[in-house]
């Protein structure tokens, strides 16, 4: 069997060992005679299961105690609706940072429960940066302030954390979520979908502290409420148990090689490989501001959208899948999460390179 190398943005890349891992405890969970697809979610089994994926990321992030771990469904999307609805508490604003379109849609949804104020935007320039704090028009009185850190379609990230004073700071981490070391204790809550660096798709992981919980606007529902989800042990109702099975295999595959510290450097190593492959040519073009470029989702542009057809077609003839750029931004993207190897990357630039000399 011949696996593609899949530059997807997300559900994305796993890590082959773990996929085999899945494969072989798929008929019998170690000796259970179930697969974890079959198992009670209050079961010894599966509690094992999602105990010790909890512990683990609770250990690869230096999570500090005053902070509940939540492993839920909805999507990171869900989180648009969830966040305001428990962390307004009394209040009538907040504050967004405006870099993309993941942003927007947080943006959008906020606008349901609050006033929101966006207080800073790059769309002056097509959200190829991220606006210096200096810029921040932030609001004291805000019952937050929401960033996300990694546009996943725009190809932006935040390298720094801001400062916000005694307001909370809220992050969507969805497309870079364990893929470098983060400071728990400068964000008020973290929020990602799995389905980039972490595990499948139907799982999304929250990270809050605690004194943040508990006051949720009138009539919210209690699926909705992260203090009843934080009190049942995420397990409200059924969780996305398959989900939270792979995405504790992964974390263990990180802590094998060398945790989150590695994870960076080793990502660090693959960006740059096609990042100074772009910069060192004419061809291709990177419209990020290279002092917020994506680790992980690497968008370029050709010449002439008219080579794009051949490009992705090449690029199939070569066993790379998954490189059109979103259908908003067009030309192409490359994700390179954490499961990517090097070679890919490197296989990636040379046929790059392959192609440049053809039709350049």
């Amino acid at each position: 069997m011949k696996r593609a190398i899949n530059f997807s943005a997300g559900p994305a890349v796993l890590p082959e060992e773990v996929l085999r891992q899945v494969q072989e405890e798929m008929l019998d969970w170690r000796g259970s005679g179930m697969s974890v697809m079959e198992m009670s979610h209050r079961g010894k089994e599966y509690i094992a299961i999602h105990e010790q994926c909890v512990a683990d990321l609770r250990e690869l992030m230096a999570i500090p105690a005053n902070y509940k771990v939540l492993l839920l469904q909805g999507g990171a999307t869900s989180q648009f609706a969830m966040i305001p609805r428990n962390l307004l508490r009394g209040k009538t604003s907040v504050d967004h940072v405006y870099t993309g379109e993941w942003s927007k849609k947080a943006i959008k949804e906020g606008k349901i429960f609050s006033k929101v104020n966006v207080v800073a935007s790059s769309e002056d320039k097509n959200f190829t940066y991220v606006p210096p704090q200096s810029s921040w028009k932030l609001d004291e009185n805000a019952a937050y302030v929401h960033i996300c850190t990694n546009e996943t379609i725009g190809g932006v990230e935040f390298h720094w954390t801001p400062d916000t004073g005694k307001v909370p700071l809220v992050a969507d981490m969805s497309s870079h979520f364990v893929s470098r070391p983060v400071d728990v204790s400068k964000y008020a809550l973290i929020y990602a979908g799995a389905q980039k660096n972490l595990g499948p798709s139907g799982l999304t992981v929250i990270i809050v502290r605690d004194d943040l919980i508990g006051t949720t606007i009138p009539n919210t529902a209690t699926m909705f409420d992260y203090k009843q989800h934080a009190e049942a042990d995420s397990m409200i109702n059924t969780p996305p148990c398959f989900a939270i099975y792979v995405s504790g295999l992964v974390l263990q595959w990180i802590k094998r090689n060398g945790g989150l510290p590695a994870m960076e450097k080793r990502n660090i190593e693959k960006a740059n490989v096609l990042y100074n492959f772009l910069d060192a040519q004419s061809f291709y073009r990177s419209p990020v501001n290279k002092a917020d470029r994506s680790r992980m989702n690497v968008p370029f542009t050709l010449p002439d959208e008219k080579l794009d057809e051949a490009f992705l077609k090449g690029a199939k003839e070569h066993n790379m899948v998954q490189l059109k750029g979103h259908r908003s931004v067009g030309g192409m993207r490359a994700s390179i999460y954490n499961a990517m190897p090097i070679t890919g990357v490197k296989t990636l630039v040379e046929y790059m390179g392959e192609f440049a000399r053809k039709y350049g």
